[in-house]
């Protein structure tokens, strides 16, 4: 189910609501306005992947180099279990 980002046109507040109805727009939460739009959200990817053949993760030889194959920015710095999909992230 999708969370989108919207902007109060009366107020200026900004929030995230999750919406079955991809037309809809909710209301304020803020001053209740019915007068919001849908904001252009970013969008996270994941770039490589893991490579049985060679163990490598997609990361840079900096991370081959310390014996873990994410970064300490990644989501899954502190994952044992080798791919993201142990985890979920």
């Amino acid at each position: 189910m999708p969370i989108f980002e919207y902007k109060c046109n009366d107020c200026g507040h900004e929030f995230e609501e999750l919406v079955f109805d991809r037309e809809e727009c909710p209301p304020c939460p803020k001053c209740q306005s019915e007068k919001t739009g849908k904001l252009m959200s970013a969008v996270r990817s994941k770039v490589g992947g893991f490579r049985p053949d060679t163990g490598d993760s997609g990361g840079s030889s900096a991370d081959a180099d310390s014996g873990s194959s994410f970064s300490a920015s990644s989501p899954c710095a502190g994952c044992s279990g080798g791919d993201c999909s142990s985890c979920g992230s």
